[in-house]
């Protein structure tokens, strides 16, 4: 028997982001260290807006806890 292996970005990307200034889907993940979290990895995503006139990419930083 074989476990399946996932990596944190493969498991962001096509999940749904919401927040107050936008709604969308995350397309892209990386790894990245501009912006530190205590305790977490930071994940730099793209995200491609829903229903909105502003159709252009824009960028968020997510927080994804590592260890217990």
């Amino acid at each position: 028997m074989s476990a399946n292996v996932y990596n944190v970005e493969s498991l962001l990307v096509g999940k749904m982001y919401y927040s107050n200034s936008v709604k969308g889907e995350i397309i892209s993940a990386e790894k990245n260290d501009d912006v530190w979290y205590s305790g977490a990895d930071t994940y730099k995503v793209q995200i491609r807006p829903v229903n909105s006139f502003d159709f252009k990419d824009t960028y968020r930083y997510v927080a994804v806890k590592v260890g217990d």
